[in-house]
């Protein structure tokens, strides 16, 4: 851990969700242009992992270090700034608002340092996601469930960052839109974006990650490549 080549590490991380901890020393490290996915059961603490990352879940202990700096307790806006972007399970869009606003929101906050590419960004996410620039003027909360999650994941691209965090990108979502929305975030490393993703469909996750990281009551237990921990007993037991 900690190499030149490492864009995010977890150092002995402990966090709780008021008196029930959610991670137990969980340590892991994600490199420059990496799709790396946490995968377990429900309440293994993956998702937990992202809301310690954005500073969503407060830190007891250790340490998590973005581009060699601490970003222990730093505020989500401060940490967009810096180039992580994080979309929440629950596809958190504007639903009043159309795709098109939907999407220059996302960049709002490099307007603080310059909006040379926003073009060229706004037409990579319609690369991504074409059925996007069919609904630029609908209103998003029109959207089907799989709509909504490329609208999430466009604008969350659209802030322009280092590190992309996605938590359950192929939730409630039918195999065919799992397969775009897993193609599109593979495309993304393509743009210079490294990935981490929270996961229960590991067969899907598989065709794309680079590492995977077990999870299980707030450490991981497992690391390896995808087709390590599905050939794993325990990383078997995912597979849905």
């Amino acid at each position: 851990m900690g190499s030149d080549d490492t864009i995010l590490e977890l150092i002995d991380v402990k966090a709780k969700y008021g008196l029930v901890t959610a991670l137990a020393g969980l340590s892991f490290s994600v490199g420059h242009g990496e799709i790396a996915a946490l995968i377990g059961p429900h309440g293994a603490g993956k998702s937990a992992a992202l809301k310690a990352i954005c500073g969503l879940l407060p830190v007891v202990s250790g340490e998590i270090r973005f581009e060699g700096k601490v970003v222990n307790g730093v505020s989500m806006e401060r940490l967009v700034e810096l180039g992580i972007s994080y979309v929440d399970e629950k596809r958190l869009i504007f639903p009043s608002m159309s795709v098109s606003d939907n999407l220059a929101l996302g960049a709002y906050r490099r307007h603080r340092r310059g909006t040379n590419g926003l073009s060229t960004d706004m037409s990579t996410v319609f690369q991504l996601f074409p059925i996007l620039e069919e609904r630029l003027k609908q209103t998003a909360g029109t959207l089907s469930g799989g709509e909504k999650q490329m609208l999430a994941i466009g604008r969350a691209f659209m802030a322009g960052p280092k590190l992309l965090l996605l938590d359950c990108p192929s939730l409630r979502l039918a195999p065919i839109l799992v397969k775009k929305v897993m193609g599109a975030i593979s495309e993304l490393r393509d743009h210079g974006i490294t990935t981490l993703l929270v996961e229960q469909n590991v067969k899907a996750v598989s065709h794309i990650a680079d590492h995977g990281y077990f999870l299980e009551k707030g450490q991981v237990i497992l690391s390896g490549s995808p087709q390590e921990l599905l050939s794993n007993s325990n990383g078997s037991r995912l597979v849905s």
